[in-house]
């Protein structure tokens, strides 16, 4: 799994490691739009890669789903499902830029969202432009450093590239880190096998629907290995949410956004040129 390195500053920000629940904005479920979500009952080990978006003056000095009043200038965020509140690091995948919120309100409701966050996380973040970005999301337990970015060779997972079709250069779908030797890249995971035979199947469905661009990644790192079958590598947010509702017209639901970290300049994406791989 990719890791991100944090400033210094965050490095030695202290924050709550247990926090009471709030009396408000946590039942079992709840549901909006039709949609039922069930909140967590735990916010332990929580991690999660996709688009974050941010809300501002429409609804500052309104009350939140926690009975708490929206500050657009405190670091705060709405998620659908951890608990309230919850304190996580969120870091823009586009930019290596890392910040920790406490979320206490519920959202966003917008499709392939996963985080809602306060003008001034944006802001920090370097979004309020964009309006959205890529992001992880991981639970932030108070004073702990986060692992390196890039994983030492001996765990490194071997890399297989198998049929892959361009429609774009490949250089131009990079999201680059804060390190002068690697890039970040993006995909959509729509699948992991055991059997390679299965992986293949996935991606043959998908060429002959007209999608292109799909990858087959050979991961040792899971017991028993996976072949895991990505589209990419994506572009920006518009691109992603265009895979995710044309994979989903064909029944695919269960997508999830995930990172390889390269070295700068590689435009095979081979086992050699591979630095790190996330997955789930």
């Amino acid at each position: 799994m990719t890791r991100w390195e944090d400033d210094a500053h965050q490095r030695t920000q202290k924050v709550t490691k247990s926090q009471k629940r709030s009396s408000r904005g946590n039942p079992p479920f709840y549901e909006v739009f039709g949609e039922r979500y069930y909140v967590l009952n735990t916010s332990s080990n929580y991690i999660e890669r996709g688009i974050a978006s941010w809300y501002g003056k429409k609804f500052h000095g309104k009350p939140t789903s926690s009975g708490e009043i929206y500050d657009m200038h405190a670091m705060t965020a709405a998620h659908k499902t951890l608990p309230l509140p919850t304190d996580v690091r969120v870091t823009n995948l586009r930019n290596g830029k890392s910040i920790v919120v406490r979320v206490n309100d519920r959202g966003p409701f917008v499709d392939n969202r996963i985080i809602d966050l306060s003008f001034s996380a944006a802001r920090k973040l370097d979004m309020i432009s964009t309006g959205t970005t890529f992001v992880e999301v991981e639970t932030f337990m108070g004073n702990a450093t986060k692992a390196p970015l890039l994983a030492d060779s001996a765990s490194r997972p071997t890399v297989t590239k198998v049929a892959v079709s361009m429609a774009n250069p490949i250089s131009s779908a990079v999201a680059e880190s804060s390190m002068d030797t690697t890039v970040i890249r993006l995909y959509l995971q729509v699948g992991a096998f055991g059997d390679r035979l299965n992986a293949q199947k996935l991606q043959q469905q998908l060429n002959s629907h007209g999608i292109a661009n799909v990858v087959i990644r050979y991961d040792q790192s899971r017991e028993p290995a996976l072949y895991r079958v990505r589209l990419g590598p994506i572009t920006n947010v518009a691109e992603y949410d265009s895979l995710v509702k044309r994979v989903g017209g064909i029944h695919i639901k269960d997508t999830h956004l995930v990172t390889e970290t390269v070295e700068r300049g590689t435009t095979d994406l081979s086992a050699s040129g591979m630095r790190g791989l996330s997955g789930g």
